[in-house]
């Protein structure tokens, strides 16, 4: 009874964590578009780019322990 409910809370974090982990690889390759066609870029841009490069590897690899894989039909 109680370990039905940790496998469905399970699963529902590993959700959680794939929309997460796609949204941030998609705010990183926006901030990383937005460098490479900057000619001058600022510090604050070069700064919000290694951030979000970050946060997309810190949820890459709590993806991988977790091994949670991204089910495609």
């Amino acid at each position: 009874m109680f370990f039905q409910r940790k496998g469905r809370l399970r699963k529902e974090y590993n959700e959680k964590l794939l929309m997460q982990l796609n949204r941030y690889k998609e705010h990183w390759q926006q901030e990383k578009m937005l460098l490479e066609k900057s000619f001058d870029p600022s510090e604050e841009v070069i700064c919000q780019t290694k951030i979000a490069e970050a946060k997309y590897i810190f949820l890459l690899r709590e993806a991988k322990q977790r091994n949670v894989t991204l089910m495609r039909s």
